[in-house]
């Protein structure tokens, strides 16, 4: 067990640089790095068939439509002439290390979520100048010249604003919000694009006249957890730019896990892969809330006759986006009577996690203490 640290005040917590870093197409962009004859073409890593679906599409394809977690036969028909990769998750480890490695150069707080991404604690940074904005550009230069590959970064004092920083250059850019920025921008800032709001949430809270941040903001904390459950309280403190979360290095043990029960037992593998594909979805939010990603994934079938089998795939790496769930569930749906039988229930779960102990650099932060930092 770390360290009890105190609670982080407001004053302190805007003294925190936090760097979000995020790879361009990662699964693709190692893919047309070597295979040169895949350069500039639109390209789609994981399946074409029946079953399959795109783990990652490079951005050639994107304008077509083309994302991750979406079917490949829908990806084949948004894009006719889309190349479709086998996977080599072992090589985009292999790439990940490199990219890892970098980052404990200027901080030993780093936060890996996935292969392709990971936050940064570069508040008291081990070497390069003060201001983060600078150490993220040096740290993008420094992945290109190690690997050829692009990243792009996001910058502020939390987790969520480094986030959602990071999304707004892509690819290959750079972005900051700084502490008296971040309220007028998130109350501009459309519900969907939210990070940790999926489409599903988007759509309930459209429904209730909640088209931006401005309109989140205006709910009370009473409604909007009588409304979302325990994620209201998140709702209701990130649109005020309020996020103490840490970034972790040290994790316990323990699982997360959703599932969904159908009014309509189901007996087609592509409605099965679409609920499996909306459930990925709300499991990747979960497991982005509680920065706890792990490295079993188990899915759950629960037949007709009320028979309930697991199957599960541990990994060497972090299981976090929905698009991984969904390339490591098609083969563990196949593996059961899933094809032949109906299906009543459905679930994913991630176990294996790391759960961050406390951080030992932040204890000296005091409660109250107010520090100036360039970011």
């Amino acid at each position: 067990m770390g360290i009890q640290q105190p609670p982080l005040t407001p004053k302190a917590l805007h003294t925190r640089k936090i760097i979000h870093i995020d790879m361009d197409a990662f699964f693709a962009s190692v893919e047309q790095r070597d295979n040169p004859e895949l350069r500039g073409k639109p390209i789609a890593v994981g399946g074409g068939g029946p079953r399959g679906v795109v783990a990652a599409a490079s951005y050639e394809a994107r304008v077509f439509g083309v994302r991750s977690a979406m079917a490949g036969s829908r990806a084949r028909q948004l894009c006719p002439h889309l190349i479709f990769v086998r996977h080599n998750f072992d090589r985009y480890k292999e790439v990940s290390q490199q990219i890892r490695s970098i980052f404990y150069e200027y901080t030993d707080m780093v936060e890996p979520l996935s292969l392709d991404e990971a936050y940064l604690d570069v508040t008291f940074p081990k070497m390069g100048p003060p201001s983060a904005t600078i150490i993220a550009e040096m740290i993008r230069q420094r992945i290109f010249e190690t690997t050829q590959l692009t990243a792009s970064a996001g910058v502020s004092y939390c987790k969520f604003l480094a986030k959602m920083a990071s999304d707004l250059n892509k690819p290959n850019g750079l972005a900051k919000i700084l502490p008296q920025e971040a309220e007028a921008f998130l109350e501009k800032l459309p519900i969907e694009k939210f990070h940790g709001i999926g489409k599903a949430t988007a759509a309930k809270m459209r429904k209730i006249g909640i088209h931006n941040g401005y309109d989140l903001k205006q709910r009370t904390l009473l409604e909007l957890a009588r409304r979302f459950g325990k994620a209201g309280r998140f709702y209701y403190n990130i649109v005020r730019g309020i996020d103490d979360r840490r970034v972790h290095s040290h994790w316990v043990r323990k699982s997360i896990s959703v599932e969904n029960t159908f009014l309509s037992d189901l007996d087609q593998t592509i409605d099965m892969m679409e609920q499996l594909a909306e459930i990925a979805e709300d499991l990747q939010q979960r497991i982005e809330r509680a920065d706890n990603p792990g490295r079993t994934l188990t899915l759950k079938v629960k037949y007709a006759d009320f028979q309930t089998v697991t199957r599960s795939k541990t990994t060497d790496h972090d299981i976090v986006t929905a698009a991984e769930m969904l390339a490591l569930v098609v083969p563990l749906l196949a593996d059961t009577a899933a094809l032949t039988k109906k299906v009543r229930l459905l679930g994913l779960g991630v176990s294996n996690l790391r759960r961050e102990q406390e951080q030992q650099r932040m204890e000296l932060i005091l409660p109250g203490q107010q520090l100036e930092f360039d970011f």
